[in-house]
Order: C-alpha cells, then structure tokens, then sequence
C-alpha cells in the first residue's frame, strides 16, 4: 500500500493526508469537516467540492491505500499454493502494512465504527480472501490455524510492540519472522518434503535480508 506521507501532489491527497491524521489522533466520530477544513486552511466550500462528506474522505483512503493490497490477491490467487508462495505472500502484506501503518492503526483501533461504514465489508473480503490464500483446506485444523494466525500476526503485530523498544523496522522484520515461521510449520507438518531455503526460518531469507 502507499503511504499517506509519500502520496503528494494534489489538493485531493492533502485533503485524505489531513483527515486520516485527524481521525487517528482524535478519533472519526470527533472530527467534523470544519476541522479538516481548517487543519488545511481552506474553506469548507473547497473541501466539498472534493468530499461531500467525512464517509466519503474514508473511503477514498481506504480504496487508495488498499489497491495494492488488491494486487497481491490476484498474484496470490495465481500462484501454486506452496510454501515459497505463503511466505511471499506474508512479506508482500507485512511491507503493505507497514507502509499504510496510519490507517491499519485507525481501523484496529476503531473496529465498531469500521464496520458501521461502508468500507466494513470489503475490508473483511480482503481478510478472509487472505487467510484462504494462506491456508490448505485439506490440511489439519491445527495447521489451518497456523496459517491464520500467521496472517493476523503480522496485522496485531505492528501494535503489539509499539511498547517495547527496538527500530521500527527491525521489529516489522521480527514480526514477519514469526508469521513465516507458524505457515513453515504448518507446511512441514503434512507435507513430505521441503524446498529450498524455505526448509527452515532462521536462515538468512527469513531474517530481514528479503524483507
């Protein structure tokens, strides 16, 4: 996903910029147009002729930030469901959450209210079409679980540490680990054989240098 702080040029993008801000700082239901409107000295009349309303400025982040998202179900859905896939997959969406932190930080935070919008759905498709592409159903349950879990770790993960210390970065690539790790488990329970470098998850394309 693209980054709200990387996405400029126009007055539409100042505009999403400001508001997703102003939602993460004050919450959705707090912040009115008026507000955004004077965050980006401009009149309520220039905000509407972009926005008629604060669902609509929403959406418009939700659908930007989430195309990319988008993208990597289709490539998934193309491939062959194998372990390199899996793990590929969990480092495309570990780096689109990273790159979207504000609004992932927004809808974990403001679950009730995401799902009383219009986006509440689609972002639920995305979540589910996700775990689909991670996990075998003909695989054990335990190892359909990991498989899930390892998709939601990566999600609750990029919070769950904001309170212990170390880089940002370095703990995105923690998090992944542990996410390749549970699908690599899982893949090696019922599965014969392994192949490549994707045998074990402490190797050097788990640990950050393919991240």
């Amino acid at each position: 996903m693209g980054t709200p702080h990387s996405r400029r040029g126009d007055t539409r993008q100042r505009i999403q910029d400001v508001a997703l801000g102003l939602f993460v700082e004050q919450g959705y239901e707090k912040t009115s147009l008026r507000e955004i409107a004077e965050e980006l000295d401009v009149t309520k009349a220039a905000l509407y002729y972009h926005f008629k309303t604060k669902e609509d400025i929403f959406v418009s982040i939700f659908e930007d930030l989430g195309r990319p998202l988008d993208e990597l179900i289709s490539w998934a859905q193309g491939q062959p469901h194998t372990l390199e896939t899996m793990t590929e997959l969990l480092r495309r969406y570990s780096t689109s959450l990273h790159a979207a932190a504000p609004l992932f930080r927004f809808v974990q935070e403001n679950q009730a209210t995401v799902r009383e919008l219009s986006i509440g759905e689609r972002f639920k498709g995305r979540m589910v079409a996700l775990s689909e592409l991670l996990r075998d159903p003909t695989a054990p349950l335990v190892d359909q679980a990991r498989c899930v879990v390892a998709l939601f770790s990566v999600h609750a993960g990029m919070f769950a540490l904001n309170n212990i210390e170390g880089d940002p970065e370095e703990k995105r690539k923690a998090v992944l680990e542990v996410a390749i790790d549970l699908v690599t488990q899982a893949h090696g329970s019922h599965a014969g054989t392994h192949d490549g470098p994707h045998n074990g998850s402490h190797d050097g394309s788990h640990d950050g240098s393919r991240v």
